[in-house]
């Protein structure tokens, strides 16, 4: 395979933190990897460099292979709030379209208009500035997708989108032959997509082929292996450190080395792999007493502007419940948590609706998307004024001076995780936790909530964040509909398939079925002119063609409503769909004159 992308001694620094030093690596044609790194030790800043956004400290060389196309997508899409759409990618794709003749431009309009079907965003003309987050981030894939770039290099994809947006970008890039770098937390969708993962560690490079898991295993075999050597050294050092003490300091050449290379060896045995983990330890505090009411709902609703997010809502939590709540953006998850967690009242037209009550003893902990705000200026331990709890959450001592201003998205949000569970809360509430936290950070708190002790309700777009925590799921169906699923995620995903390919089936078969007791052509009045022999077999062939026609259309609506096809199969399917409708109707119109 042909080399995409050479990487050679390039480096990056932030005042006296060295992010990665002096690193190089190597992506070929066909790669999809996922690079992982520990929140802030660089994965933005080395993506940001390859696109040409940044700049190594050290020089060195990026060379990606002539002529071929890269697309960059950043956490942050620049947008214009009054452009609509389709305006707004359509001019901020002029490196893709500015040398396109008429044909091929159309062509690219058309392909963003079916990516943005695909992804729910029908109204082409919507102005960007009324947009959801999950909206926006959609439009910013779009624009990527669109382009059929040779390599794809795309910081954390999945953040602010909803699961069948999720699903739908997985199934893309899994079929496609693009190469890809990509930063992700997603332990599933690295799964589905990636090939290859690349680890970014103490400055350093490894990469490893498979999967997540193949990964977890050869890093822990790297990582014995490089403590197994350190013992060695340390065995090695023991008996130079003999020599030195008892020979006297000969100045013979021979000496001189056997001096040098023992303080070469004695900085290598000092090198021991120690990896910082997150210590939730001292924060189990799921124990603090809850009474048997926790919260009770009858009869809630909640209406703004029309638009109608939750429908008489009635049920109780109980005390250690766990509920994943699911449903597509600005389906009314968020507004839930805010009626749940007390921040509004219920209300319908204006008017009070509904009861929620909670129990006497409820103590609630929201970490939720809006609730981030610090005060910039302000240091890491003026924010939380606990040394033993900072270290724990991965702040040592050396970033306790730093302002808030200076941590990376991740570590923010680990800051505020700690804000939060420090206030010793038995029932957690969590809108969309995983945005932004690494996977290590990731799997600890996976292992913290899953011995708390107290109630969870969670909002989440990690499938393997929900699987593993919660008990059942309260579906949000849109129009305030909410239903209950009794089962994991993935559980609710296989029943969701198997009832569509029921559905589909019994449509099927109910169509086959009309058209096999569709009453007879009433007989021709005796005046009707007879039908010579080639209008007979023109008719009898158009009475075979007209079910099959009407079949295809069929399985052509499911695909291009499906949202798993890609997009070259999008754009050939709409085209053939527009086809069979012309025939169709001929077919009709002719089958009716000879008919008649």
């Amino acid at each position: 395979m042909a080399s995409y992308l050479q990487i050679e001694n390039i480096s990056k620094s932030y005042g006296p933190k060295v992010l990665f030093e002096h690193i190089g690596f190597n992506i070929n044609e066909g790669d999809k990897i996922a690079l992982i790194a520990p929140n802030g030790t660089g994965k933005t800043s080395l993506l940001r460099i390859l696109a040409g956004k940044d700049k190594s400290d050290s020089g060195g060389k990026i060379l990606f292979l002539k002529d071929i196309r890269i697309a960059f997508l950043e956490q942050e899409y620049s947008f214009e709030p009054e452009k609509p759409i389709l305006h707004q990618i359509m001019d901020s794709s002029r490196q893709w379209t500015v040398s396109l003749d008429e044909e091929h431009l159309y062509a690219y309009e058309r392909r963003v208009q079916q990516i943005l079907t695909s992804f729910r965003l029908p109204d082409f003309m919507k102005p960007m500035g009324s947009l959801s987050g999950g909206e926006v981030k959609r439009v910013a894939i779009t624009e990527m997708l669109a382009s059929e770039a040779d390599f794809f290099i795309m910081d954390e994809p999945t953040n602010h989108l909803d699961i069948d947006a999720i699903e739908y970008l997985e199934g893309y890039l899994s079929r496609s032959r693009c190469t890809l770098l990509m930063v992700t937390h997603d332990r599933y969708f690295l799964d589905k997509v990636c090939n290859t993962v690349m680890e970014l560690d103490h400055g350093a490079v490894y990469t490893y082929r498979g999967g997540y898991q193949n990964y977890l295993e050869k890093r822990a075999e790297r990582i014995d292996n490089y403590n197994a050597e350190t013992d060695k050294v340390r065995n090695i050092l023991r008996r130079e450190l003999e020599w030195m003490r008892s020979t006297p300091c000969a100045r013979t050449g021979k000496a001189k080395d056997r001096k040098e290379a023992f303080y070469e060896l004695k900085d290598r045995a000092e090198r021991v792999y120690t990896e910082k983990r997150l210590d939730m330890s001292d924060l189990r505090q799921g124990d603090t007493y809850l009474g048997n009411k926790v919260i009770d709902c009858k009869g809630v609703s909640f209406s703004w502007s029309g638009q109608c997010y939750l429908r008489d809502f009635t049920y109780n939590f109980q005390r250690g419940e766990r509920v994943g709540i699911v449903g597509r953006n600005a389906a009314g998850k968020t507004t839930f948590l805010n009626l749940i967690a007390g921040l509004w009242e219920p209300s319908w037209g204006g008017e009070l609706t509904g009861i929620i009550e909670r129990g006497e003893s409820l103590k609630v902990g929201y970490y939720h998307q809006g609730g981030m705000k610090f005060d910039e200026g302000q240091t890491v331990l003026e924010t939380v004024n606990d040394t033993h709890l900072l270290s724990r959450f991965l702040f040592p001592h050396d970033m306790l001076a730093n302002r808030i201003e200076k941590l990376s998205g991740g570590e923010k949000r680990r800051l505020y995780l700690l804000t939060i569970l420090m206030k010793q809360p038995n029932l957690l509430i969590l809108d969309e936790p995983t945005n932004d936290l690494d996977i290590v950070t990731l799997n600890i708190l996976e292992e913290y909530l899953r011995e708390f002790k107290g109630s969870l309700i969670i909002v989440s777009h990690d499938r393997h964040f929900l699987d593993r925590l919660v008990d059942h799921l309260f579906v949000f169906c849109g129009d305030g509909i909410v239903k209950d699923f009794i089962g994991t995620y993935s559980e609710y995903r296989d029943y969701i398939r198997e009832y569509e390919a029921v559905q589909r089936a019994e449509d099927k078969a109910s169509k086959a079925a009309s058209r096999a007791t569709a009453p007879a052509a009433p007989a021709p009045p005796q005046q009707k002119k007879k039908l010579t022999y080639k209008e007979q077999r023109e008719l009898e062939a158009l009475e075979a063609a007209i079910p099959r026609l009407e079949e295809e259309k069929a399985s052509l609506e499911v695909l291009l409503s499906g949202g798993s096809a890609s997009a070259d199969e999008v754009s050939k399917a709409a085209a053939r769909y527009g086809e069979i409708q012309q025939e169709l109707d001929a077919a009709e119109t002719r089958w009716i004159e000879l008919s008649m």
